[in-house]
């Protein structure tokens, strides 16, 4: 159940929203409100969602954050929570991305799925997401927390649309029984120098897991994943602090490469 009204969900979301748009850090949430509960959290976060839909913003995919074993430690969290993208995250591969729209971006290489089936939640396991996924293409997250420091609790983190700020997909697909997502090698580079390795199994054993993972925590507040879903599966890698001049490249096994720069 939830400890916050309806007016105090308002108010959290336009103050998360605007610090949002305007990139500016604030304090967390939990901090004046420590009585608040998930269920507070996630409503804050589909108020702004809300917010974006009524602004005239399309949502064009949902995301897992803090899915794998090193960011949870990084983090200091013990489950994953998800978010949303909306349009205006999209940066196409190779592209620019405005490192003054954000407050303090940090890259993680990721995988994102793309659904040909609905899954509905609770008891979707990994064997429904896999018959359920119509291709899985490269994909690296822009994360950036409104928090100051980047220091938040997983209530916060919720209510901050999990630090949902950008993303880039890569323009190669596989269908998943074409790939050994398991073990599948992503290497991240920024300005040239190699600063993470990881493999797929670096998220929650298996990358289909954490899709699993988000049609049955959907399922908590009566939604699920519709067909033609992008989902974005959380980081294979820790997550890497970039500064405007920066480059990244990620490089993935059978799945080409995805790049941009911070301007």
């Amino acid at each position: 159940m939830g400890n916050l009204t309806r007016a105090q969900i308002e108010y959290l979301a336009k103050y998360l929203e605007d610090a949002e748009l305007k990139a500016y850090e604030v304090t967390k949430i939990t901090d004046d409100y420590p009585d608040m509960t998930y269920e507070d959290a996630f409503d804050i976060q589909w108020q702004i969602r809300l917010r974006k839909e009524k602004r005239g913003n399309k949502i064009v995919g949902m995301k897992m954050g803090l899915t794998s074993w090193a960011k949870m430690a990084q983090m200091g969290v013990e489950t994953p929570c998800y978010g949303f993208l909306a349009d205006y995250f999209a940066i196409p591969d190779g592209g620019k991305i405005k490192h003054d729209e954000l407050i303090h971006p940090k890259v993680e290489a990721e995988l994102a799925f793309v659904t040909k089936a609905p899954l509905k939640g609770p008891g979707v396991h990994i064997g429904d997401v896999l018959r359920a996924t119509d291709f899985v293409m490269p994909a690296v997250e822009i994360i950036d927390s409104r928090y100051k420091d980047f220091k938040f609790d997983l209530k916060s983190v919720i209510a901050d649309n999990s630090s949902s700020s950008r993303f880039v997909a890569g323009g190669t697909m596989a269908k998943p029984e074409d790939l050994d997502l398991k073990n599948l090698g992503v290497v991240m580079e920024i300005n040239g120098e190699v600063v993470q390795l990881g493999a797929g199994a670096a998220v929650l054993g298996h990358p289909a897991s954490s899709v699993a993972m988000l049609a049955n925590m959907l399922a908590e507040r009566d939604e699920y994943i519709p067909a033609g879903t992008f989902i974005m599966i959380g980081a294979i890698t820790a997550a890497v602090q970039v500064n405007k001049g920066d480059s990244f490249c990620v490089r993935y096994q059978n799945l080409g490469t995805v790049s941009g720069k911070f301007v």
